[in-house]
């Protein structure tokens, strides 16, 4: 399997969602609640359609699971291998119109994500890794540079903490005190994990719910570039059942150890 053309295809087919996002964002558009009280948007349905013809249309016939049709999932191929997609991620902040949201496509393998778009249209900016190739920025122009985790903070300086605009956790005080001195930075969507993949930030905890395909794509930029996507136990964050659509707690951390 060839990663690098998988990684060019897939972003390509997340920008096309993209620009299916941003039609309906520079319009009025309807917005829906789902089961679980979130919000769903035509962009939703837009970007999801958009995917997932495009990810059905490659070689290879690689299952895909959306979060926009879960029951259509029937689970990995015979290698372990799918496709998990959050067609607009930060439904919450296209709501809002602050250009917080994200399109996140991975490829996960063996319960592990090994490729990753995320593609933040309103930003005009992209994040790609794939395993072996590393992890990488894309500008408006199409310019790809490779990103790298800050690593640790040095004894005594302030940690650059990421924290979610949208979705605050009674358990992150109580975190970020022992923790030490931090600055808090508010973003929404998977673009967490980018900033922390790109060395702008240092760590992201997450001490609330979300589900595979909010953090899969996002996941594999930040290990490609570096850092790691951990449990409050200290193991990597996986895909392996996939049945199983919420995550436990997890840390991203901008280093190694």
């Amino acid at each position: 399997m060839d990663l690098a053309t998988l990684l060019d295809q897939a972003h390509d087919i997340a920008k096309d969602a993209g620009q299916a996002i941003m039609a309906v964002y520079a319009r009025d558009f309807s917005i829906e609640e789902k089961e679980d009280k979130s919000p769903l948007t035509e962009a939703d349905k837009a970007a999801h359609d958009v995917i997932v013809g495009g990810l059905e249309a490659l070689p290879g016939g690689i299952p895909v699971l959306s979060e926009e049709n879960t029951e259509g999932f029937a689970g990995a191929d015979a290698e372990g291998r799918y496709w998990l997609v959050d067609p607009l991620d930060g439904t919450k902040e296209f709501i809002k119109r602050n250009g917080e949201f994200t399109v996140n496509i991975a490829l996960i393998e063996a319960g592990k994500p090994v490729l990753g778009v995320v593609v933040a249209p309103a930003l005009e900016v992209s994040y790609l890794a794939a395993e072996g190739l590393g992890a990488f920025k894309v500008d408006s122009s199409g310019e790809r540079q490779p990103i790298q985790v800050a690593g640790k903070p040095a004894e005594g300086t302030t940690w650059r903490v990421v924290g979610s605009r949208s979705h605050p956790s009674p358990d992150l005080a109580e975190w970020l005190e022992q923790l030490g001195k931090h600055d808090m930075v508010p973003m929404g969507s998977s673009l967490k994990f980018c900033l922390i993949a790109e060395g702008a930030a240092d760590v992201h905890p997450r001490l609330g719910p979300t589900c595979l395909w909010d953090t899969g794509a996002a996941q594999a930029v930040v290990e490609q570039a570096g850092g790691r996507v951990e449990t409050l136990v200290g193991q990597s964050l996986s895909y392996a059942s996939p049945q199983e659509h919420l995550n436990p707690y997890f840390i991203v951390w901008g280093s190694k150890q």
